[in-house]
């Protein structure tokens, strides 16, 4: 097997020791080719009877396996409401590839030699990372409205960019943390972003190494720099069980059991529509609901066809867009998106080349996957503009 000469203890460390086992945490950059070396030098060192990397299945397989994207199914990510985080997780792909090709190595190398070489000489190679789904959702958990919209649009602006990255960008990819560097823009100024993104996976990492360790005595932890003191901080104190930390960290806010803002909007559509056949008659009530109808429906349709969707998916989106907003489980791009993916179902060449898509408007429109996201956030947009619209209209009916 191939000798690494480098001093691996050049590069920041800290060792903590605690319950008997010594955790050595090497902190990497992660475009950084001497990472690369740092980590397979103190592998090879053979001091080291287990390894953790700050990685998730997730992200593992987004780097080992070039095909993980061909197995998504997008129907069940639409039926499930992932739609947002599908886009999000594309938007951390594009942005890996301008990295990739901009400074010539791949983002996260070092996280993927620690598991290659790992495996390679039989040792046991633990994820401790927080699933990548889970801190998004955590994170969104966090953020109001309108910070969630700025990220989202935020992200999907990138999809549609290809310029170089700036120097505090790729600073940060110095100090060691992908998914900071993606949203630094946004996280100056949001410290819930920067406690969902950055601190919570600290005390994460920390009490998965701590369950993880079993019968190991030397540990090599390799995580990206940014995290190197929150994570033996947190490794250095008493603190909570691990277990109790991991559950409370991997927690999400149960969903209200009473919808009430659709709750609220049924009853105002459906009581102005009372409203004002009982005090118009018939011409002003059919007036009010046609309004709506036409708003809706018509907004939500011209969304679907923005996006490029099927005259089919653009009927239903039509159909479902007046009836979807009085209705929790249902959203109008979920029905024109469902409808676009049966009546164009992608491809695995679809698949294969969406990261190369996604980097051009015309790719977008090109490719089945990311023409079924443009079908789904375009028809929500035209519906909640209907929404707004009729709403409005049918307020001044009622107030004048």
């Amino acid at each position: 097997m191939q000798q690494h000469d480098t001093d691996w203890r050049s590069q920041p460390h800290a060792i903590v020791e605690r319950d008997g086992v010594t955790y050595t945490l090497l902190g990497t950059a992660h475009v950084s080719q001497s990472s690369v070396d740092a980590v397979r030098a103190a592998i090879a060192s053979g001091q080291f009877d287990a390894v953790a990397v700050e990685l998730d299945e997730q992200r593992l397989r987004a780097l080992s396996d070039p095909q993980a994207l061909a197995n998504v199914d997008l129907v069940k990510v639409i039926r499930e409401g992932k739609t947002a985080l599908f886009a999000a997780n594309l938007g951390l792909a594009a942005y890996q590839r301008r990295l990739a090709e901009q400074l010539g190595i791949q983002p996260g190398a070092e996280l993927k030699a620690a598991v290659d070489d790992a495996r390679a000489r039989g040792l046991p190679a633990h994820l401790i990372d927080r699933d990548v789904g889970l801190t998004f959702r955590r994170t969104s958990e966090k953020l109001g409205f309108w910070q969630r919209s700025k990220i989202l649009a935020g992200i999907l602006t990138s999809l549609f960019i290809d310029e170089k990255l700036e120097d505090d960008a790729i600073e940060k990819l110095k100090q060691g943390d992908m998914l900071e560097a993606s949203f630094s823009e946004f996280a100056k100024a949001s410290p819930q972003l920067y406690e969902g993104v950055i601190a919570e996976r600290d005390r994460y990492m920390a009490a998965r190494l701590r369950q993880q360790a079993g019968s190991a005595r030397n540990v090599l932890a390799v995580i990206g720099a940014g995290h190197l003191t929150g994570t033996a901080g947190h490794l250095r104190d008493a603190g909570t069980a691990p277990a109790a930390t991991i559950a409370e960290l991997e927690a999400l806010k149960p969903k209200s059991g009473i919808p009430w803002f659709t709750l609220f909007l049924a009853a105002f559509v459906l009581g102005g529509f009372a409203w004002g056949f009982a005090t118009g008659g018939v011409d002003v009530g059919r007036d009010l609901m046609l309004a709506w109808v036409l708003l809706t429906a018509g907004l939500g349709a011209l969304g679907c066809a923005i996006a490029g969707g099927h005259p089919l998916s653009i009927l239903g989106a039509a159909v479902a867009s007046p009836l979807t907003p009085l209705h929790p489980a249902l959203a109008s791009g979920m029905v024109s998106g469902l409808i676009e993916t049966w009546l164009r179902k992608p491809t695995h060449a679809d698949f294969m080349a969406l990261r190369e898509d996604v980097q051009s408007v015309r790719g977008w429109y090109r490719n089945r996957v990311s023409r079924i996201l443009l079908v789904f956030f375009c028809t929500n947009l035209g519906t909640v503009l209907g929404v707004w619209l009729g709403g409005a209209r049918m307020l001044r009916r009622l107030v004048a």
